[in-house]
């Protein structure tokens, strides 16, 4: 089955697109999307990306729920409200838009990180903190 796996670093070039991972591609290819949506992560400083089926599964979230409580109201402000769609160009190469960058804090380089039925974006900073607290976390602790 294809999965988004591991992680890669790659700069952006001078007109800000950078280069999604040939094994990210590929699953794209495999899974046939072509428009991504990109949505801001709810806890981490990335950007969510995978195919309109990213999209669809929050929807069914929000639709579980009363459509005009709290819980509803908020999770569509997150979900509409902080999500676009975007294509690659036909290089394979995403434009690091103001959306990605403010939100991220992404200037130069761009960490694409797998996360199973979709991918992410980070600062690389950000990211091996993130891994590393991640890590600390799932250590079991002497006695």
């Amino acid at each position: 089955m294809s999965r988004f796996l591991s992680n890669a670093t790659n700069r952006i070039d001078s007109k800000g697109r950078v280069s999604v991972p040939a094994s990210f591609r590929s699953v794209l290819v495999e899974r046939g999307i072509q428009e991504l949506y990109c949505l801001q992560d709810f806890i981490f400083p990335a950007i969510s990306i995978g195919g309109p089926d990213l999209l669809d599964r929050y929807e069914r979230q929000i639709a579980s729920v009363d459509p005009f409580s709290p819980e509803a109201n908020r999770m569509s402000l997150l979900v509409h409200g902080g999500g676009v769609f975007m294509r690659l160009d036909a290089e394979g190469r995403l434009m690091v838009t103001d959306f990605i960058r403010d939100f991220a804090g992404i200037s130069t380089e761009v960490t694409f990180v797998g996360r199973s039925d979709h991918f992410q974006l980070w600062q690389p900073q950000a990211f091996h903190e993130a891994q590393a607290a991640a890590r600390a976390g799932r250590v079991p602790r002497p006695a």
